[in-house]
């Protein structure tokens, strides 16, 4: 499996170009580490932070048991992979899906994982950081990643045989947690950083564990396309008049896990978001802006939105029928917006729980522009196959550099919110709505430069 890998993206991207991947993350997250500290932010934060985007990464990695249902019937055309061959050869699907599980925890370790705490580790170094911590923060981060590919895979199969179950579990955890004051990071990973100890290691790394077996065990790839949730879900959406934007929409209804997928990959990061809005104001006594980063995440988020619309496209499809490009993006956009936008509105009312209503509400202002600025910088430069901006070292490093150059000055007006109130929300609701008209026009130029690609 780690052959077949490392074969399908440097077939994509090109040998030497896809091993470059590891220094681009690597420089990236030494210049964030060297960044961060100048707005009040501790080093232990940062490393903090750099553990809890781990596991939401891990979080997505998981999601293969929502595509894999796809693969299996077929959809997917070429795309079948070894974890998918228990279809056709005598062997078992759940140590398939174990094997799998444990190539990419094997994988992305040394691929990401380490190329990320090294450049971490160089600036932290060099700030007075003891290298012991560094290594204990590589233990960390590869115990995050696992403990996030195991809980979505946990969840996915718990939601597959049972979605009563599911929910009822997701509340009586809540209640659990906010009944008996436990703090749920103790059992995660972090606790491994954050107290190194035996008990700790025990009580962080012992749950990863029971989630994979778990996950393992209940998963089924089952075919539930004709569910009444389905059903629902499709009649909700064949009443949309545009039939480019009604196909995209329709394409994630009938995709395994619905439009469901959507709200979990965002809820992921509003979760992430949350931790960290309290862990900052926990190490440091600065209290965020919720809105502006609630807005901001939630908004940068949407690509995976982006990824959903898109993920059963083919460019060259598009040809035989009499659309432009143009159509064809403008028409994935809306169908993006509705799916991006319904679940932001959901998390961001989920927010007022705990934030005040009128600072929750200026992430609505936020969101819509950040969303479609990620929509148009990802359909510039990878038109309708976005998975490929993954692995592919130059577009990667375009992307974060485009996405950085939004999500750090808005998050910096985040930070700053108590020195200057008015200015910092008024600066992130404008830059918002700047990026938001770049991200629009990108689009519009999105669709004649894919075409004009094609036709050469």
């Amino acid at each position: 499996m780690v052959r077949e890998e490392w074969r399908l993206h440097s077939h994509l991207f090109g040998g030497a170009r896809f091993a470059a991947f590891p220094l681009v993350v690597a420089a990236l997250t030494a210049v964030g580490t060297w960044l961060l500290p100048m707005t009040g932010t501790p080093t232990d934060t940062v490393a903090g932070g750099l553990v809890a985007l781990v596991a939401f990464f891990g979080l997505q990695v998981g999601t293969i048991g929502l595509v894999g249902r796809d693969a299996l019937r077929d959809v997917l055309g070429e795309m079948t992979l070894l974890v998918f061959s228990a279809r056709t050869l005598p062997l078992s699907f759940r140590r398939l899906l174990a094997t799998f599980l444990l190539k990419d925890v094997c994988y992305y370790t040394g691929f990401v994982l380490t190329p990320a705490v090294l450049g971490y580790g160089v600036v932290a170094i060099a700030s007075g950081t003891a290298p012991a911590s560094v290594a204990l923060l590589w233990l960390a981060v590869v115990a995050a990643f696992a403990f996030g590919a195991s809980l979505s895979l946990t969840l996915v199969a718990v939601a597959t045989r049972s979605r009563p179950a599911f929910v009822g579990g997701l509340v009586a955890g809540t209640l659990s947690v906010l009944a008996l004051g436990v703090d749920p990071v103790a059992y995660t990973p972090y606790a491994l950083y954050a107290d190194p100890s035996v008990a700790t290691a025990v009580r962080g790394v012992a749950p990863t564990l029971a989630l994979a077996v778990v996950g393992i065990a209940l998963f089924e790839p089952v075919d539930d396309t004709g569910s009444a949730r389905h059903r629902a879900t499709e009649r909700l959406f064949t009443g949309v008049s545009d039939p480019l934007t009604r196909q995209s929409l329709l394409s994630v209804a009938r995709s395994s896990g619905s439009v469901g997928k959507v709200v979990f990959s965002i809820g992921v990061l509003f979760a992430v978001t949350a931790l960290l809005l309290d862990r900052i104001t926990g190490a440091t006594g600065i209290r965020p802006q919720p809105g502006v980063a609630f807005g901001t995440l939630l908004g940068l988020g949407a690509f995976t939105t982006y990824s959903w619309v898109t993920q059963f496209d083919s460019p060259r499809s598009y040809l035989r029928y009499p659309v432009a490009y143009a159509d064809v993006f403008a028409g994935t956009l809306r169908a993006y917006l509705v799916l991006s936008l319904s679940a932001a509105a959901l998390y961001l009312a989920v927010a007022t729980l705990w934030y005040p209503l009128a600072a929750v509400a200026v992430g609505a202002l936020v969101v819509p522009g950040v969303a479609v600025y990620v929509f148009g910088v990802a359909a510039y430069l990878t038109g309708l196959s976005p998975n490929e901006l993954l692995f592919d070292t130059a577009l990667f490093a375009v992307f974060g550099a485009a996405l950085a150059a939004l999500a750090v000055p808005l998050l910096v007006a985040a930070l700053v919110v108590s020195v200057a109130p008015l200015a910092a929300v008024g600066g992130a609701v404008g830059l918002a709505g700047l990026a938001g008209a770049v991200g629009w026009w990108l689009t519009g130029r999105a669709g004649p430069r894919w075409e004009g690609r094609l036709r050469r």
